[in-house]
């Protein structure tokens, strides 16, 4: 044991190698962003090997980075999941888009705690794709055409219907799609309006203003700077309040739907069935 580095570096270097970045390393372990690239350098000078690619703007895994990483994240997963079982409380991890976080999954997650009090919930809302083994995710949610890796099973949460949004005061100003035109459209990263505009039938180039997620698109909407394209789930909060409304009964069927995502063999099979079973409650 006194051959292995100190547990406080190799620490470092697995929260650095998740998120290429040590500044977020940094938020996550509670230290300074200094503390964690020191404790890298003194791995990497103990090793005698270098870890990462320094890049302007984050780090780039070198191949010995690569290797080294996996098997430790296994390792600080192994500890977790033994942390676990000596506490009353189970935990699960599920992984989200930002989006889907906050305008859909967020809001409904009280019921969940209230029905399940000794399960404590974590949410991991990121726009890339989690990995199941070395992320320690054990449910997703995913929006996609395309069908799953091997290994995974999916289960449809919903499919998608896109409706288009506006604040009430916008709303009130269109009596049919052309009206569109004369408004700021508002696009997320799936970029439908055009498709959409095209099967209504209006011609011409419209205004723009682009997002990259759809709850800022969303938000915007609320706020009166145009109309959104958006998830029907994800705005049937801000329609139930009248925040947003849907001046159009035009609505855009697309096979983009969301999944809920889980490893074929998960390794808390009982708390991932009791979150799929209230996430297709809620749907």
């Amino acid at each position: 044991m006194s051959a292995l580095p100190p547990l406080n570096a190799m620490r470092a270097f697995e929260a650095s190698a998740r998120h290429l970045n040590f500044r977020l390393a940094a938020e996550e372990i509670g230290v300074t962003q200094g503390a964690v690239a020191q404790q890298v350098r003194g791995l990497e000078a103990r090793l005698g090997i270098a870890l990462f690619e320094r890049l302007p703007r984050g780090l780039r895994l070198t191949e010995a980075g690569r290797r080294f990483h996996a098997p430790l994240r296994r390792a600080f997963h192994l500890i977790e999941e033994a942390v676990d079982e000596l506490s009353d409380q189970r935990q699960i991890t599920i992984s989200v888009t930002p989006s889907f976080a906050s305008k859909w999954l967020v809001p409904r997650l009280n019921d969940f705690v209230s029905r399940f009090p000794d399960i404590s919930v974590q949410v991991d809302a990121r726009e890339r794709l989690a990995d199941f083994q070395s992320d320690g995710i054990d449910i997703a949610v995913r929006q996609t055409r395309a069908p799953v890796a091997r290994g995974l099973q999916a289960t449809p949460l919903f499919s998608t219907e896109f409706v288009v949004v506006g604040s009430p005061v916008l709303a009130s100003q269109i009596s049919g799609p052309d009206d569109l035109m004369q408004h700021v459209l508002l696009s997320d990263s799936h970029g439908l309006w055009p498709l959409f505009l095209e099967r209504v039938g209006v011609e011409g180039r419209p205004r723009m203003m682009s997002f990259s997620q759809t709850s800022l698109a969303i938000d915007a909407a609320i706020s009166g700077q145009g109309f959104a394209l958006a998830n029907a789930p994800l705005v049937s909060a801000e329609l139930a309040s009248g925040r947003l409304m849907q001046p159009l009964s035009e609505v855009l069927v697309d096979d983009l739907s969301f999944f809920i995502v889980t490893p074929q063999k998960p390794h808390q099979p009982e708390l991932v069935q009791q979150m799929r079973d209230w996430l297709l409650s809620q749907a």
